[in-house]
């Protein structure tokens, strides 16, 4: 007599296989079918029928065909126990898969690495960890899979420490060397920013694949350490590494932190080249990395080429176009967006960041009353920031600050922040005071905050404020962030420093910059002195403001490509006023496109003018 237990028959013959222990199992068809034999089920039954669960994650037929067992008084061996908490955990039901372990009067390595490893799939961490310790303490030896897995639960403030404290282990039982070991090691020393562990580890691999190359290229870009990524995947390329998907995406995130135009070409010709099957992260990293190298129109025939995309793939060109500032078509794709997809928090973030930075102040405050209201969108902290950035744009500074005083988040500095800068451009000393007072209080370190209060006090006129601002970080001994700026030229990066002393071309930057002055000074540029807040005559001002990193890329940049050529310059810093003037002049005068992308947004200058429309 047959039992169905809540499959039913198959239609098809059914194809006969090798189990793991070599044994004849029955399989399930297309339809995931399956029967077990009634009172008299035998162990290759049960075992055919638990592996169709585990295949089909059929956790209502995997608990019948358990009940089956109970009914029927049948003791499973450790290798069909194990597969019952196989399959719970693959099902999700990780309290049944703890109770089948927990109930086991025997346990193999096997059996524990299951459960551990259901634990860590479902971001149960703890527990993990808490059962491996277990495991241990009943003298169960891990292998090669329990330590890469548990390795994965080594998570949260106390990371570091338990991947140290595994990784001894590890080095005891002689698995360092092992590929999958290795790998997840090194990985979670890059997550936990530990890069030097990370690459001894890699470096002690006796054979590398594809897993522990990405892996620790990974780890130099979540870590922002981009020359570094990019430097050792062309080691790595060079000695014959097989790149995968994931490598691709890792080392396009690197690239797209330098800007490097030339270097994205060339990843994705390699990508081309290789004829790699359609992935939507692949494709989306693409249309980040076009974006940040300044390249929308590059980033635009990705996403118009895509088969399918994703809500990632929207939000991605979004904020490529936010980035640039064109607003126009941040509306206009976010539109089309909602015919296709629908939007998540995300896109607000996108499309609301896209109209500041576009000065779309009305449709963006529209926008988000919409959203609000007919999608019941869950807001954080960074859409109110936006809103406030809106609201700051728009000069409605004192509705930006009651909005901050009322939202039901504790203001950040970055909120904070945001109001200071619209009041310098606004000159409302009365709000800026406020504001500025908060942030010294919570970042009294912070020069920028100085820096953009001295700002608007000295274009209030107001100058005794000014001098008190000075010396109040004279007392405080803040210094500023040291700023650079770099140009890439012929695959060469070339870094700039404030007043930079070592390039080897200094002598020739520096006589190009003063005929620069003279050119644009006759055409009516006038420093802004302001910027500068050391206690100084204005003609030492000039000078100092001269020496700027941006300046000096800039300069650097047009001396050395030909005309019609785009000016490409990064800073890790916000740009100051002067500097922004600056090459909007250059661009008029000298009559060059110059993208210059800071640490907020870009701004493409042509013809004298910036397409942030002087808010930033």
């Amino acid at each position: 007599m047959l039992v169905t237990l809540g499959f039913r028959r198959a239609a098809v013959p059914r194809l006969a296989r090798r189990d793991m222990c070599g044994a004849a199992a029955r399989r399930t068809t297309a339809s995931g079918l399956v029967a077990v034999a009634g009172g008299g089920a035998s162990f290759h039954d049960y075992d055919a029928a638990i592996t169709a669960c585990v295949e089909r994650r059929a956790l209502k037929q995997g608990r019948q065909v358990h009940a089956h067992m109970v009914t029927a008084r049948y003791r499973p061996p450790v290798y069909l126990a194990t597969r019952l908490v196989i399959m719970y955990a693959r099902c999700g039901a990780l309290d049944d898969a703890r109770n089948v372990l927990d109930g086991m009067p025997e346990r193999n390595v096997v059996s524990w690495t299951a459960m551990i490893s259901g634990y860590s799939q479902s971001s149960r961490h703890a527990e993990a960890l808490e059962l491996f310790t277990r495991m241990l303490r009943a003298g169960c030896k891990p292998n090669e899979f329990t330590f890469a897995t548990v390795l994965t639960s080594c998570s949260g403030p106390q990371s570091i420490h338990q991947v140290k404290q595994v990784h001894s282990l590890v080095a005891k039982t002689n698995f360092e060397s092992h590929m999958f070991v290795g790998s997840s090691l090194l990985d979670m020393y890059a997550k936990a920013g530990n890069i030097q562990e990370a690459r001894r580890v890699f470096d002690m691999l006796p054979e590398r694949d594809t897993v522990s190359c990405t892996a620790i290229i990974s780890g130099y870009a979540q870590l922002g350490l981009d020359d570094e990524a990019l430097d050792l995947f062309r080691q790595l390329y060079s000695a014959g590494m097989q790149c995968n998907y994931v490598t691709f995406t890792t080392l396009l995130t690197s690239l797209s932190g330098l800007a490097s135009l030339d270097y994205g070409k060339q990843v994705h010709g390699l990508i081309l080249r290789k004829e790699l099957p359609f992935f939507v992260v692949l494709q989306n990293s693409l249309i980040d990395m076009y974006s940040k190298c300044g390249k929308l129109l590059y980033s635009r025939r990705v996403f118009d080429h895509m088969p399918q995309r994703s809500t990632i793939s929207w939000n991605a060109m979004l904020m490529g176009y936010g980035r640039h500032g064109i607003g126009h078509e941040v509306v206009q794709l976010f539109r089309t967006m909602t015919e296709e997809v629908k939007p998540d928090s995300v896109t607000l973030l996108a499309v609301l960041s896209g109209c500041s930075h576009g000065g779309l102040v009305d449709e963006g405050l529209d926008i988000f009353d919409l959203i609000v209201k007919e999608q019941n969108a869950v807001l954080s902290i960074g859409h109110y920031g936006c809103v406030i950035d809106l609201l700051g744009r728009s000069g409605r500074l004192q509705k930006a600050l009651d909005l901050i005083q009322d939202m039901p988040f504790e203001p950040t500095p970055a909120i904070w922040g945001s109001l200071l800068g619209a009041c310098r451009v606004h000159v409302n000393v009365s709000v800026g005071e406020v504001v500025a007072q908060k942030l010294l209080d919570m970042e009294p370190g912070n020069a920028g905050n100085y820096v953009i209060l001295s700002n608007i006090y000295a274009a209030a006129g107001m100058w005794k404020d000014v001098f008190r601002v000075r010396n109040l970080m004279l007392e405080k001994t803040v210094t500023k962030e040291p700023g650079q700026s770099w140009i890439i030229l012929d695959k060469v990066i070339h870094t700039f420093r404030s007043s930079d002393r070592f390039h080897p071309r200094k002598k020739d930057i520096d006589a190009k910059i003063k005929e620069i002055y003279v050119d644009i000074k006759a055409a009516g540029f006038v420093p802004n002195l302001s910027c500068v807040l050391h206690d100084v005559d204005d003609e030492q001002k000039e000078r100092m403001l001269l020496g700027h990193s941006e300046k000096l890329a800039v300069t650097f940049g047009l001396m050395n490509t030909p005309p019609g050529l785009t000016i490409r310059v990064m800073k890790n810093l916000r740009i100051c006023v002067d500097c922004h003037n600056f090459a909007k002049f250059v661009s008029k005068i000298y009559g060059r496109e110059i993208s210059l992308r800071d640490k907020n947004r870009f701004h493409l200058l042509t013809d004298g003018a910036c397409t942030c429309g002087d808010y930033w």
